[in-house]
């Protein structure tokens, strides 16, 4: 439904912006669901892999969709409600705003082309948040970029109501964006560039284990939560991250549906993970392979292998410009 209204919204000249908001007070978009891509995989794989490429695809639409965007952010936002919020022109976080790619922890990765996110922004934390799934607030946000706005929610309908009677979108916003202060990752800035700049997920958490002084024990909070996480996940994920810095958002987006694709096939980890998580909510997910050591070079080489004819393909920049005439 949304992509279909954006193409509309995209062709009527009586539209100048687009306001995106939840129907929740708790939150905005708690991510796609899961349940049903693994449930429509285990007896129709075509179909699983048909929910990855239309929500990648729309994440490419929100992308080159022509008009100001305006989503209008409060409490969590994680991974589809990600790829449908961040590749517009503003993004507004109200005062229980949460950010959070927590995919490892049900054996999937940061996908909606969240990693071409992750992998531009500084001091490694893209990897900190990729591969722990930790949530941070609209103060670390906005410092880092991934929100331009930091608004309250109280004043939402009033921009609404702005836009409506077609004030200019900046200003809307401007005029009522409030600061938030440095975050609460300010103070583990250092000590994140330093531990997941690793080269490998393995010297991250060896690296993490050996900090010292007023910052051991977060690190060893850290270090066991990554413990928790599926390890084949884990090195998808950093690898991806790696990769990503490289790509632009159309290949990035093309990347994540040959990993999804190749981890449906696998019936692995991502089942099992949904299974453990959200199915029969035991959260006590049996990994396979158990340890970061048994993720083997030739094993993560699998899941990134070209999927040949098979490779979702994204209409161009400017096919898209085109197809909405």
């Amino acid at each position: 439904k949304l992509s279909s209204h954006l193409w509309s919204f995209a062709r009527d000249p009586q539209v100048y912006a687009v306001v995106m908001q939840s129907e929740s007070p708790r939150a905005f978009s708690a991510g796609s669901d899961v349940r049903e891509v693994v449930t429509a995989a285990r007896t129709d794989l075509a179909a699983g892999l048909k929910t990855f490429a239309d929500e990648y695809a729309l994440n490419w639409q929100c992308e080159c969709f022509s008009k100001p965007t305006v989503p209008l952010i409060n409490g969590m936002v994680m991974g589809g409600g990600v790829g449908i919020t961040q590749y517009g022109t503003h993004r507004v976080a109200g005062e229980t705003y949460s950010f959070a790619m927590p995919e490892t922890a049900i054996g999937l990765f940061p996908d909606v082309g969240a990693v071409h996110v992750l992998a531009r922004l500084p001091d490694h934390i893209g990897q900190y948040l990729g591969l722990t799934g930790r949530s941070i607030g609209r103060a670390d946000a906005y410092a880092l970029g991934i929100v331009t706005h930091c608004i309250d929610s109280a004043h939402f309908d009033a921009i609404v109501a702005d836009l409506v009677d077609t004030w200019p979108v900046d200003p809307a916003l401007d005029n009522r964006h409030q600061e938030c202060g440095p975050g609460d990752l300010a103070p583990y800035r250092e000590v994140i560039a330093h531990c997941f700049s690793g080269g490998t997920v393995e010297e991250i958490v060896s690296r993490l284990g050996a900090v010292t002084g007023a910052h051991r024990d977060w690190a060893a909070t850290v270090a066991a939560e990554l413990a928790k996480k599926s390890p084949l996940a884990l090195k998808i994920t950093h690898r991806h991250i790696r990769e990503a810095a490289a790509l632009s958002l159309k290949e990035t987006l093309e990347a994540d549906y040959r990993l999804a694709a190749r981890i449906l096939e696998a019936d692995g980890d991502f089942y099992e993970g949904v299974r453990a998580a959200i199915i029969d909510k035991d959260h006590a997910p049996r990994w396979n392979p158990a340890t970061l050591e048994e993720v083997s070079d030739a094993l993560l080489d699998r899941f990134f292998r070209t999927l040949g004819p098979n490779e979702l393909k994204l209409p161009t920049r400017a096919e898209m410009q085109e197809a909405r005439a």
